[in-house]
């Protein structure tokens, strides 16, 4: 039996196949948006202001993005079907996975501090501002915190909640969560060696910095997905499931290190960021971890940690400026080289699609994914 989660969707006029990444992308986003729909319902009958605080939840949900993992995930499906499956039943599993990239956002934002998320104010900023105009007592910064790290927490029950009504047989199921489970707990293992880097960046490399973009990144954007989506068409191809693995890895990496080049010299009018976070806070990045690597001495000298941790003081004293430094990132060749491993890892994990024995639409489109995610401006 369909659920109910899928009957706006088929109010849509949703077709057979999502061949196209717009129908897709809808398609997620309606089955999204219907089940938040019935969220906000049942918690707006408990109290308003749980109505409120779900309606702000679904605005960060449905707030743009790239969809990148269920997309992903779609066509790691894809690949082991073909396009004779029908793809009602599969959405629910694959609108799960953004639910729980909103669950990684949001508290990732709390940790960094971060002001702006998609060009938006981030989830606690927003709780904050709603403290200030509502006139509550208590220091509103704290509110929103506390309120964000809850709004992750719904998103991931929620994603729990959705990924059960995937209507599928019982032992595909357990192999989809347990994939599933995997992811989550790859994505928290990546983040706390995230957050320790910060703190001990001295005993920190561009090897370990690579793990970290392995487990926080690769793992739960590319390559975890993609093995979901294979579990979701039944009993294991695990010739596939290994080139998946592989293909994934590699593109996830290459994903992170152009995350790493965007942070420092991306747009912040395309990115929806500001430019320089990773810089301020000293984050052990592969990027500067190689630029200290391959520097003069004295080139060396000036990307050396102030006391606090960071690149140069927060207060802008001493020091070069985050545009002094990007420059001086540039110079030492550490931008160059890694735009080389980024190039590099696409073409080994293109090469792998083109031996692997799958449908000839998801090896095509995989081959696209593979250059637009790591190639993006944002």
């Amino acid at each position: 039996m369909v659920h109910d989660t899928l009957e706006g969707n088929r109010r849509r006029g949703l077709p057979r196949q999502a061949s196209r990444h717009s129908t897709l992308i809808d398609a997620v986003e309606g089955t999204l948006a219907d089940f938040l729909a019935a969220q906000i319902i049942g918690l707006d009958a408990v109290d308003p202001a749980l109505g409120g605080l779900a309606r702000t939840t679904r605005d960060l949900v449905l707030a743009g993005g790239k969809r990148l993992r269920p997309t992903f995930a779609y066509w790691g499906w894809r690949g082991a079907t073909g396009p004779g499956e029908t793809l009602g039943p599969v959405l629910p599993a694959l609108a799960a996975l953004e639910l729980m990239h909103t669950f990684a956002l949001v508290h990732d934002d709390v940790m960094d501090e971060s002001a702006t998320r998609r060009g938006r104010p981030t989830a606690h900023r927003l709780f904050a501002g709603q403290h200030s105009r509502a006139g509550r007592i208590g220091d509103a910064g704290r509110f929103g915190t506390t309120a964000a790290i809850l709004v992750g927490d719904l998103c991931l029950v929620w994603a729990d909640q959705l990924l059960a009504r995937t209507p599928l047989p019982t032992a595909t199921v357990f192999a989809v969560r347990s994939c599933y489970d995997r992811m989550r707990v790859e994505a928290v293992a990546g983040q706390y060696l995230d957050v320790l880097g910060e703190h001990e960046p001295e005993a920190w490399s561009a090897e370990r910095a690579m793990l970290v973009a392995r487990l926080k990144t690769a793992s739960y954007t590319v390559q975890r997905p993609l093995q979901f989506g294979l579990a979701l068409a039944g009993p294991l191809d695990s010739d596939l499931h290994d080139v998946y693995g592989r293909y994934g890895e590699l593109v996830g990496e290459a994903f992170q290190l152009r995350d790493d080049l965007l942070g420092v010299f991306g747009d912040p009018e395309v990115t929806g960021k500001p430019a320089g976070d990773d810089l301020r806070a000293g984050k052990p990045t592969t990027l500067l971890l190689l630029a200290r690597q391959l520097a003069t001495p004295a080139q060396r000298a000036e990307l050396a940690l102030d006391p606090a941790g960071a690149v140069n003081p927060a207060d802008g004293s001493g020091g070069p400026s985050l545009s002094g430094m990007a420059d001086l990132i540039r110079e030492t060749g550490a931008l160059a080289q890694v735009e080389d491993m980024i190039q590099e890892r696409v073409a080994t994990a293109v090469a792998l699609l083109a031996d692997t024995p799958m449908d000839a639409e998801a090896r095509s489109t995989l081959t696209e994914l593979a250059v637009r995610a790591t190639q993006r401006p944002a």
